[in-house]
């Protein structure tokens, strides 16, 4: 695992890596990335329709293939959910965009 990958175990996506806890919040609900370069971050779906969900997540990040692109998270189909707060899913790695 390298530096900037270690950064990123525990915290929630878009959590400055300087906050003193860039953890997940008890009544927040989350899903976690699974593989590529934002493997294990917790992606906060708080207010997320079902739907959007379903639609997966382009996110911005420096550590994919393409610097200041998206790295494309989604489910897997029939794959469970809970429902309330803490980790709800998972979201796996599709590929990058720029």
């Amino acid at each position: 695992m390298n530096g900037d990958e270690q950064l990123l175990r525990g915290r929630v996506y878009g959590r400055d890596h300087d906050d003193p806890d860039p953890g997940p919040l008890p009544w927040q609900t989350y899903a976690v990335l699974m593989g590529g370069p934002l493997d294990g971050l917790l992606l906060d779906i708080t207010g997320w329709r079902p739907e959007e969900v379903d639609d997966g997540a382009a996110l911005s990040t420096e550590l994919g293939q393409f610097p200041g692109g998206r790295s494309l998270y989604d489910p897997r189909p029939g794959e469970p959910r809970a429902l309330g707060p803490g980790v709800t899913c998972r979201l796996y790695y599709s590929g990058d965009t720029p």
